[in-house]
C-alpha cells in the first residue's frame, strides 16, 4: 500500500475559517461516495462548526488520565484499524497529553499517512517552528505549540484559508470566534488589526514560497527551460569587481519597485581557476545582498555568458543586471564583451539591463561598438578568412601552370576580403586586405620576385583593396 496523501489549509490567523473549510471539504468527499472520517476535530463550540459535524463518521477518542484529571486525544489504533480512505485531523501542531502514542500530533499523522490513509489537517501560520520567534515580536504571544516547517512544506495539497482583518474582527465581535467574556481583550490585544495585517503577510509570504518551489519542481520534471514571468527574479552578474556594490544596489532598487521580488546575485569563476576575484571583495558583496535581503551564489563556468545564461534559466530569472565592460578598445579585436554576448544570446524572456559605473571608462578608450554586436565564433571565422585565405588562395594559385591572370587574381582576393568584412567585421577585413595585397604585388605582379618596386597602378590597387575592406567591414557588422 502506497503512502497517503496530505492536505492542510493554512490559517492567517485564529478563526479565519480553516475546520469549516475542513468539514466542508469532508461532506464533499462523502457526498461522491468518498469513506471519509473524522479522526480529530476540535469546534471550540462554535455553533457553525459543530454544525458541520453532523453527518460524518467520528472516531472515538482515547481518554488519557494526567495530573488528576481526563484528557481526550485521537486514537491512532482505532483510526488505523477503521483504515479509512480519508480522516480529518484538526490543529496539527498540538501537543499530545504525556502519555500517548506520540508526544506531537503531526506525529500521529504520519503514521496514518504511512498506513495509506489520505489526511486532511489544519495549522495557523504562527505555529509554523521558523516563524516563532517573527510571532512573537508581532504580536507579544509565545507560541508554544508548533510544527516543523518541512512537514507542512511535504503536503501534497496546501490551501491557504485567508480573511480580511476587519472581517476577522467583525467575527469575533459577532462571537462566532470566542465566547463572550473573552472578545474584548482578544480584540485589544492579540486581534489588533495590525497583528493581524502582519500575519496575513506572513501566511501569503509563505505560501507564495511554496507555490515557487512546486512550480521549480515542475519546471525541472518537464525540462522546461524558458522563463515564466509569474515572480519577478533579477539576477546580478558579478566580476569581483569593486563596481559589483553599484550592481547590487541598482537591482535592489529596481526589486523595490515590484513586489514580492528577488534578487540573486552570482559570481562565475573559471574552473581552471587561472582568472579569479579577490575574495574579501566577494565577501563584501555577499553581506551586502544579503542586508538587502538577496542571495549569493557561486557558480564555475569556463564560458560566462552561458554559464550566466544558464543559471538565470535555472531559477527563472526575469531579469539580468550587468555592468558595463571595463575592457579596452584592442580587446575587442577577440570578440564582443559578455555583456553584448548576453544581451544577445538572452532571447525574448530575459531582460538585460547594463549599468555603467566609474570602473567602465578607466583605463581604455571607446570599444568598436559595431564590432562588439558580433560574436566571438564570426570574430574568428572572420580573421582566419581574412589571414589565412589569402595565403591559401596564393598557395593554389601557385601550383597552376597557368593562371586565371591578373584581373581574376585580383578578384579572387578581392572576394576573400568582402567574405572577411561580412563575417568578421572591419579589423579582420582591413587586415585581409593589407595581406591580399602584399601577396597580389609579391607573387602574381611581374616581374616575378624579387618584388619590384610598386608603380602607380599598384598603389591604386592597394587603395581599392582597403576601400573596399573598409566598406565591407561597416556593413559586415551591423
Amino acid at each position: 500500500m502506497g503512502r497517503g496523501k496530505l492536505r492542510i489549509y493554512l490559517g492567517a490567523a485564529p478563526g479565519v475559517g480553516k475546520t469549516y473549510a475542513m468539514l466542508s471539504e469532508a461532506h464533499r468527499r462523502v457526498e461522491r461516495g468518498t469513506d471519509c472520517v473524522v479522526a480529530f476535530v476540535e469546534h471550540h463550540d462554535r455553533p457553525r462548526t459543530e454544525v458541520m459535524l453532523h453527518g460524518l463518521e467520528q472516531i472515538r477518542r482515547r481518554e488519557i488520565e494526567y495530573r488528576s484529571a481526563v484528557f481526550t486525544e485521537m486514537d491512532v489504533d482505532a483510526v488505523l484499524e477503521r483504515a479509512p480512505a480519508v480522516a480529518l485531523v484538526d490543529e496539527l501542531a498540538h501537543t499530545n497529553v504525556p502519555g500517548s502514542r506520540n508526544a506531537k500530533r503531526w506525529q500521529d499523522v504520519e503514521e496514518l499517512l504511512q498506513a495509506g490513509i489520505d489526511v486532511i489537517s489544519t495549522v495557523n501560520i504562527q505555529h509554523l517552528e521558523s516563524l516563532g520567534d517573527v510571532v512573537e515580536s508581532i504580536t507579544g504571544v509565545r507560541q508554544r505549540e508548533t510544527v516543523p516547517d518541512e512537514v507542512v512544506r511535504r503536503a501534497d495539497q496546501l490551501e491557504l484559508v485567508d480573511m480580511s482583518p476587519q472581517a476577522l474582527r467583525r467575527r469575533m465581535a459577532h462571537g462566532n470566534i470566542y465566547k463572550p467574556d473573552r472578545i474584548d481583550a482578544s480584540l485589544s490585544n492579540y486581534f489588533r488589526p495590525g497583528n493581524l495585517t502582519a500575519l496575513r503577510e506572513l501566511a501569503l509570504l509563505w505560501v507564495a514560497d511554496r507555490v515557487d518551489e512546486y512550480l521549480q519542481q515542475y519546471r525541472g520534471e518537464h525540462n522546461i527551460r524558458t522563463t515564466w514571468q509569474a515572480r519577478e527574479r533579477i539576477v546580478v552578474g558579478l566580476t569581483g569587481g569593486p563596481e559589483g556594490r553599484t550592481l547590487i544596489r541598482r537591482a535592489s532598487r529596481m526589486a523595490a519597485k515590484g513586489s514580492g521580488s528577488e534578487i540573486l546575485a552570482v559570481y562565475i569563476a573559471r574552473s581552471d581557476g587561472l582568472t579569479s576575484a579577490s575574495p574579501k571583495e566577494l565577501t563584501v558583496q555577499r553581506t551586502l545582498v544579503e542586508d538587502l535581503g538577496g542571495t549569493f551564489h557561486h557558480v564555475i563556468g569556463d564560458d560566462i555568458p552561458s554559464a550566466l545564461l544558464e543559471f538565470a534559466r535555472g531559477v527563472n530569472a526575469t531579469q539580468i543586471v550587468l555592468g558595463s565592460s571595463r575592457r579596452k578598445a584592442w580587446q575587442y579585436v577577440f570578440g564582443p564583451g559578455v555583456g553584448a554576448t548576453v544581451a544577445r544570446e538572452s532571447g525574448p524572456d530575459l531582460d538585460v539591463h547594463i549599468v555603467t559605473h566609474e570602473e567602465a571608462a578607466k583605463g581604455r578608450g571607446l570599444p568598436i561598438a559595431r564590432g562588439a554586436r558580433l560574436g566571438r565564433a564570426r570574430i574568428i571565422w572572420g580573421w582566419l578568412v581574412g589571414v589565412g585565405g589569402p595565403a591559401l588562395l596564393t598557395l593554389l594559385l601557385a601550383t597552376l601552370d597557368s593562371g586565371p591572370g591578373l584581373a581574376n587574381d585580383v578578384l579572387l582576393f578581392l572576394f576573400l576580403t568582402v567574405g572577411a568584412a561580412l563575417i568578421g567585421g572591419l579589423l579582420p577585413a582591413l587586415a585581409s586586405a593589407a595581406v591580399g595585397s602584399m601577396l597580389l604585388n609579391y607573387w602574381f605582379t611581374p616581374p616575378p620576385p624579387p618584388p619590384a618596386r610598386p608603380g602607380p597602378g599598384d598603389k591604386v590597387a592597394q587603395g581599392l583593396f582597403l576601400a573596399g575592406g573598409g566598406a565591407g567591414g561597416g556593413g559586415g557588422a551591423r
